[in-house]
C-alpha cells in the first residue's frame, strides 16, 4: 500500500489495468490508512468500508476479465459531505442536518459508481459550505497540509485534506464562490471548478443553486480530466499533443491583484515569467466590470443562500456557528427588487467580460490573495475572522460571478496557487492548457 499511497489517481487507474494493483488490497489500504492518521476525526466525517470493498471486489473481477468500466475503475475517491450518499448520513457540516440520512445517492456519486470509482467516505466542510475558510466549530476544522494550526481553506476542507494528506488519491468537492480551487491552492493540490449547470447538482445539499458547482480536487490535471470524466458519465478527453508556444493569455489586473501577501506576488511573477519563456503572449488587462460584478456579489450570495436555508436557520438559530449565521442572515436584508436588478446588472457585466475573454485562450490570476490564516486568531477574532473569509474567496469569487470554467495549479512555494480562467464549458479547452502549464508551475 505505501507505494501505491502517493500516486495519482490517473496512476493508480494505470496500475489496476496493467494488473499490477488490486482494487480490494488499495482500497482496504486505504481505509487502514485513514484509520491509523491522528487527524483522521478532522478531515473525515464517516467512512462508508462496506460501500467501498464490495464496489472494490466487483472492479478487481472486472479488472481481471478485461471489462474496465473507465481509467479510473477501481480508483477510490472522497466525497465532501454535501452529496447525498444513500443509506449513509449527508450532514454538511451543520447540526441543522445532523442524522440526515438520503434515500438515494447524488446524481454525480451514481454517475461516478458506474463508471467504477469507489466512495471511501464522507469528508467534512464548511457550515452548509457557507464560508472560505474551512473552520467549522460544529463539526470539525481540518488542518493545511503545510501547517496543521492554519485552516485547510473552504468549504471543501476536508476534500482538500484527503488528499494533501495521502488519504483519499481523489476528492470530489463543490465551488460556489471558490470552495474547490481556494483548499486546492492553500493545500497544493489541482482544482477544477466546472462551469456553472454542467455538473448535475442532483442530490447535493443547495448553498446557492445559481451558482454551485462540482468539482474535483486532485494531484494532477490529469486527474482533473479523468474525475471530469466519471462524474457526467463521459469519456475522457485527450491531453496529448497540448501545446503552449503562442497560446495567448489575459493578465487580469483588476481586483485580483490588490493587496496581495508577498509570497503570493512573488511567485505568480514567477510564474508569468515561465509562461512567458515558454512562448505564450500574456496581455495584462483591466477590466472594470469584475470590480463592479464584486461590487453587486455580496447581495447576490446571501440572498440566494438564505432563500435556501432561512427558514430552517431560524428555526433554529442557536444550533449554527454564529459567523456563519449571520452570514446567512445578511441575505434576509436584500429586498426582492435588488436581487433582481443585480442579476441583470450581473449578466450585463458577464457579456462584456466574456467578448473580453474571448480573443484569449485563458484568464490568469493568483488563486487567493491571503496565506492560509491560523486557527486560533480566527476562533480569537471575529473581525479576523471576517476579513480573512472575504478576502480569501476574493479572487475565485470572479470565476463564479462571470460564470467561467476555472482551474487551479499548485507552485514552486506551498500554499500558493496560480489559477486559469475559461470561457464558459470550454472545460477540455482548459484542461489542455493547464496541463501542458502545470510542469512550468511546480517542477
Amino acid at each position: 500500500m505505501w507505494r501505491w499511497k502517493k500516486m495519482g489517481a490517473a496512476a493508480l487507474g494505470r496500475g489496476i489495468a496493467a494488473g499490477e494493483i488490486d482494487p480490494v488490497e488499495l482500497t482496504q489500504g486505504f481505509l487502514d490508512t485513514i484509520n491509523a492518521h491522528p487527524l483522521k476525526d478532522r478531515i473525515y466525517a464517516r467512512l462508508t468500508p462496506e460501500r467501498a470493498l464490495s464496489e472494490a471486489k466487483a472492479a478487481a473481477a472486472r479488472a481481471k476479465a478485461g471489462q474496465r468500466l473507465s481509467p479510473l475503475d477501481g480508483v477510490p475517491a472522497s466525497w465532501k459531505d454535501l452529496f447525498d450518499t444513500a443509506g449513509t448520513a449527508t450532514e454538511a457540516g451543520s447540526a441543522l442536518l445532523k442524522g440526515r440520512i438520503p434515500d438515494d445517492d447524488a446524481q454525480v456519486l451514481k454517475n461516478a459508481t458506474a463508471m467504477g470509482l469507489i466512495c471511501l467516505g464522507k469528508t467534512h466542510l464548511s457550515e452548509l459550505a457557507f464560508s472560505g475558510l474551512g473552520y467549522n466549530p460544529v463539526t470539525a476544522t481540518p488542518p493545511c497540509v503545510n501547517d496543521d494550526q492554519a485552516v485547510s481553506g473552504g468549504s471543501s476542507s476536508g476534500a482538500a485534506a484527503s488528499v494533501a494528506f495521502h488519504l483519499a488519491p481523489l476528492a470530489i468537492g463543490s465551488d460556489t464562490g471558490g470552495s474547490v480551487r481556494l483548499p486546492a491552492a492553500w493545500n497544493d493540490l489541482v482544482g477544477l471548478k466546472t462551469t456553472s449547470g454542467r455538473v448535475s447538482l442532483q442530490g447535493v445539499v443547495p448553498l446557492c443553486p445559481k451558482f454551485d458547482t462540482v468539482g474535483p480536487l486532485c494531484h494532477s490535471v490529469e486527474d482533473a480530466a479523468l474525475a471530469l470524466a466519471v462524474l457526467e458519465g463521459n469519456t475522457p478527453i485527450d491531453l496529448n499533443g497540448a501545446g503552449l508556444s503562442g497560446r495567448r493569455m489575459m493578465v487580469l489586473k483588476t481586483v485580483a491583484h490588490d493587496d496581495l501577501a508577498e509570497p503570493i506576488a512573488a511567485e505568480f511573477a514567477a510564474s508569468l515569467d515561465r509562461l512567458a519563456r515558454a512562448g505564450v503572449i500574456l496581455v495584462e488587462v483591466d477590466a472594470p466590470e469584475v470590480a463592479e460584478a464584486i461590487a453587486i456579489a455580496g447581495p447576490l450570495f446571501t440572498a440566494e443562500a438564505y432563500g435556501t436555508w432561512g427558514t430552517m436557520i431560524e428555526a433554529n438559530p442557536d444550533m449554527m456557528f454564529d459567523q456563519v449565521r449571520e452570514r446567512f442572515r445578511a441575505g434576509a436584508q436584500v429586498k426582492a427588487p435588488d436581487y433582481v436588478a443585480a442579476w441583470q446588472k450581473l449578466d450585463q457585466l458577464r457579456t462584456t467580460f466574456l467578448a473580453r475573454l474571448s480573443g484569449f485562450d485563458a484568464a490568469i490570476v493568483p488563486s487567493a490573495p491571503n496565506m492560509p490564516p491560523k486557527l486560533d486568531r480566527l476562533i480569537a477574532d471575529s473581525d479576523y475572522f471576517v476579513t480573512q473569509n472575504l478576502l480569501a474567496l476574493r479572487n475565485t469569487r470572479i470565476g463564479n460571478l462571470m460564470g467561467l470554467c476555472g482551474l487551479t495549479l499548485p507552485t514552486h512555494t506551498p500554499s500558493v496557487g496560480v489559477t486559469l480562467l475559461g470561457m464558459p464549458f470550454a472545460e477540455e479547452r482548459l484542461l489542455r492548457l493547464g496541463h501542458a502549464s502545470e510542469e512550468l508551475f511546480h517542477h
